[in-house]
């Protein structure tokens, strides 16, 4: 691979800084497109990657920069392995996040009803949180509250991207999308209507876990479990055969018993075989329901035996639907019961549901409690307890369960039949390369557990419209069975504004006329389709085809569930293929207290300061020392290592550069004449070397980037440390070997050097960039990734040990120094090395460098029967006098 702009050496400074590397290289590669694709290309020359676009709302928190760094180390090798890299970034702009941010930051909320002011103007900017009551908020149009959803996230976006500029992410910025613009709708909605037209889409009127805060349905893969406290408050059913028998049941949400519909109890169960069959009424609204077996009924959980409402839980769903229950819904989708229970017939029953009628859950049951106590119909103390509930993964308040319509996708969560698409989907799992490998469990284990297809709709405003009208009847009934389409070539539409063929929009909501599906697709139904956003399945087909199926899709382990899974369902149902051919997964980001950092939880940490204060490169190098798959703490003491690390890297090879260069092979295999590099102590550091990039590149070529710095950080050490000390007498040309030994340690210098700055330039970006530009053309990250066969070539066969061995021994004649209390300036006139036999071999071939480092001037090296290197007899000189420091 070459540069589109190749460039000259500079100077090398006098004094090297980390400062203002990221502005000046972020310029530099912009202004030379360094990173953009290549069209003119085949499939097979492209690695492409399916990048996280990340929700434009708010702020990116260090989790974003963990997550991509990662992944940008293994672009950024492929790159260098020769790939024409598709490297896109998007941008998530719809969704809930989005609207409660424009709700808060401008001080408005969104009423359909209101219609459209093109002079709008918010009465404020730069609201926060605090601001969220509704009734501080400005009613506005749906149309006026998108431009406002658009204009933020523009200016969010905006700032994201200076972001991972300064990070140094090597993406194609011309390549970016959103999941929000018109080529976005166009590609989610032609994608909806193939679905709705092959079967995989449809409607359904049914229980839907519902967000009372939002409003809005909640699919499976956005809810979480959290532990609330709650109670047992056993009530009393009585029997309806006249003998005035209380059946006691114990339940933690009384305020649902004006919703009963059926007791229920396990078939097995000793204790209610009498009553099977049987009728009760319900305390306090005196409604008659029947006694009913089912397996699913636990008798060791509360009184063994159940009330069934509409509906309290997923057993009350699944309850209802198999044995054929009616549905009584006292629940409304703001979370406040409903002004009516029309099944509710006796006067006293209607009586107590009118002072339920209006109230909050919470304030519900603390009512139904009151009542119950009075009447007589609480039995028994209430016992406390702590139990999971059901939370949408962003909202502060339950779930609860709302019957309504709403539109499912297929994903195998209805179809368990052999064969069926839950076992194609489990198929792609295995199909699909994980890195780690165990993280496909993790995707097999939620396909498995799936309990209902994926619902799809959300009834919110900013977001990808429903492409769809329905017709109203002679009645002005709408017909949800009569669903109108566009044509294709019509896409995107907005069924609010544009109007079906054949129609006028006189005829909107009209008998005989139409009315626009209002709600908007899930988040995740657009970025599920981020291989096809990216990769212009709707507008390119050619790039598409260069591009698809992708290479690879990085993304954190706590979204296998919702963004792989529906991903993988998405191109399963579109392209009959995956995605992608492998998924790196990256783990969260604790904090102090082991807790994931997240923007819910609210413990997360900005990273513009982390990469002011510790640099990118610092920030990078934590990132890549943490294992793929697993959480890691949040640690600016490794920022600080790495921070550290990037100015030894400008340091160090500012030292070795200043000995000269051997002359440059033209062949660019190693940009240094490896003939000549003659002596052992040299060819041994390139046999180290040999190994570390072979390991390197078995480690990289299986995305292992942690294991690529485990390699490469050790080795540069120990040559700045050891190898460097050693040799820059004789590569200065004070050494007895004269020209030929200097010419040697500066060939193997310049290799090594060169070598090492590829093999960091994954990971320290900015500083291998900036060293590179002391003296060589073009840029590090263009490069070739090295080879070990040049390397193993030039070190002649020569024992890697020896190296090792002669760093041991230099550590031992500078102890001998430090346990006399003198400087290591201080002259050694005869002292003997007694090594192991094999290593005192190695120390006579860097005799001279040994004598140069330890100042030595008379050496014996006696090998024999001993485990380590020591000395003896040695006789040390007169310290150096110190020089009195100049006063004028």
């Amino acid at each position: 691979m070459t540069d589109t702009a190749p460039r000259q050496p500079a100077a090398i400074p006098d004094r090297p800084s980390l400062e203002g590397l990221e502005e000046k290289w972020d310029r530099v590669w912009s202004e030379q497109k360094l990173y953009a694709f290549d069209p003119e290309t085949t499939r097979d020359q492209v690695f492409s990657v399916d990048t996280p676009p990340p929700t434009a709302s708010g702020s990116l928190h260090v989790g974003h920069v963990f997550g991509y760094s990662q992944a940008d180390m293994i672009v950024r090798y492929q790159r260098m392995r020769g790939k024409n890299i598709f490297y896109p970034l998007g941008w998530d702009d719809n969704g809930l996040p989005t609207e409660r941010r424009v709700q808060n930051y401008y001080g408005v909320r969104c009423d359909p009803s209101l219609p459209y002011d093109p002079d709008f103007t918010p009465p404020q900017e730069g609201g926060d949180n605090k601001s969220a009551k509704a009734a501080n908020q400005l009613p506005i149009s749906r149309r006026n509250f998108i431009e406002l959803c658009e204009r933020l996230t523009e200016i969010d976006e905006k700032s994201f991207e200076d972001v991972f500029r300064t990070l140094g992410l090597s993406v194609d910025w011309k390549h970016g999308y959103q999941t929000i613009n018109a080529h976005s709708r166009a590609t989610s909605q032609r994608a909806f209507l193939e679905n709705l037209a092959a079967g995989q889409a449809y409607q359904s009127e049914a229980p839907t876990m519902w967000d009372v805060t939002y409003r809005t349905a909640v699919a499976q893969a956005e809810q979480e479990d959290r532990d609330r406290d709650g109670a047992y408050h056993r009530l009393g059913f009585t029997r309806t055969d006249g003998s005035g028998e209380k059946v006691v049941i114990a339940t933690t949400r009384p305020e649902l018993l004006p919703a009963c519909v059926a007791l229920v109890a396990h078939p097995d169960d000793e204790r209610y075989q009498g009553l099977f069959g049987s009728t009760v009424t319900s305390p306090l609204f005196g409604v008659e329901v029947p006694v009913l077996a089912h397996p699913l009924a636990q008798p060791d959980k509360g009184a063994g035996i159940a009330m069934i409402c509409t509906f309290g839980d997923a057993n009350d769903v699944t309850w209802w639907r198999e044995l054929e229950l009616p549905t009584r819904s006292v629940i409304g989708r703001d979370g406040r019961f409903l002004p009516e229970a029309p099944w509710i017939t006796t006067p006293e029953g209607q009586a107590n549901y009118a002072e339920l009628a209006g109230l909050t859950v919470f304030s519900a049951q603390k009512r139904v409690v009151e009542m119950a106590t009075e009447s007589g119909d609480l039995t028994g103390e209430i016992e406390k307890i702590s139990h999971p509930v059901k939370f949408y993964e962003n909202g502060d308040k339950p779930l609860e369960y709302v019957t309504s319509r709403q539109w499912y996708l297929t994903n195998g969560g209805r179809d368990g039949s052999e064969g069926g698409l839950r076992d194609e989907l489990i198929a792609r799992g295995r199909e699909l390369t994980w890195h780690p490998a165990h993280m496909e469990s993790r995707y097999r284990n939620w396909v498995e557990g799936l309990a209902g297809d994926w619902l799809i709709s959300r009834q919110r405003f900013f977001g990808v419209p429903f492409p769809v009208w329905y017709g109203v009847g002679a009645d002005g009934e709408t017909d949800y069975d009569t669903v109108l389409t566009p044509s294709v070539d019509r896409l995107p539409i907005d069924p609010t504004i544009d109007v079906p063929e054949g129609f006028t929009e006189e005829q909107r909501g009209q008998a005989g006329g139409f009315v626009a599906d209002p709600d908007i697709l899930d988040t995740w139904a657009t970025s599920s389709l981020t291989p096809q956003l990216a990769g212009g399945w709707n507008s390119d087909p050619e790039l598409f085809s260069k591009v698809y199926p992708m290479d690879l899709r990085p993304q954190g382990h706590d979204i296998i569930r919702t963004w792989l899974f529906s991903t993988i369902v998405r191109s399963h149902l579109q392209q009959d293929a995956l995605p992608w051919k492998h998924a790196s997964i990256n783990g969260w980001i604790l904090d102090p207290d082991r807790k994931k950092m997240s923007k819910s939880k609210g413990n997360v940490v900005t990273p513009i300061g982390l990469l002011e204060q510790h640099g990118s490169d610092g920030v990078r190098y934590w990132a890549g020392r943490a294992r793929q798959g697993v959480d890691t703490a949040f640690d600016e003491g490794q920022m600080k290592i790495g921070r550290r690390l990037a100015i030894k890297i400008l340091n160090a090879s500012k030292f070795a550069l200043g000995f000269g260069e051997a002359p440059a092979d033209p062949s660019g295999a190693l940009a240094a004449d490896p003939a000549a590099v003659t002596d052992p102590l040299d060819r041994a550091l390139l046999a180290n070397l040999a190994e570390v990039v072979e390991q390197s590149t078995t480690a990289f070529e299986d995305m292992d980037y942690a294991r690529v710095l485990e390699l490469v950080e050790p080795f540069f050490w120990a040559f700045c440390d050891d190898y460097i000390e050693l040799v820059k007498e004789r590569a200065h040309g004070n050494a007895p070997s004269g020209q030929a030994g200097a010419d040697s340690a500066r060939a193997a210098l310049a290799i090594a050097l060169e070598v090492q700055l590829r093999l960091f330039a994954p990971v320290i970006v900015f500083a291998t960039e900036e060293v590179w530009s002391w003296w060589r053309g073009g840029s590090v990250h263009t490069q070739p990734w090295p080879v070990e066969e040049p390397l193993r070539a030039a070190a002649q066969g020569q024992d890697a040990a020896l190296l090792d061995t002669v760093a041991q021994a230099a550590i031992v004649v500078r102890r001998l120094k430090s346990d006399a209390k003198v400087s290591q300036k201080t002259p050694v006139l005869s002292v003997t090395l007694r090594a192991p036999e094999a290593a005192a071999g190695h120390l006579e071939a860097a005799r001279g460098d040994l004598m140069a480092l330890g100042r030595i001037e008379a050496l014996e090296i006696a090998g024999g029967d001993v485990d380590a290197i020591s000395t003896e007899d040695a006789e040390l000189g007169e310290p150096p006098v110190k020089q009195p420091r100049n006063q004028g």
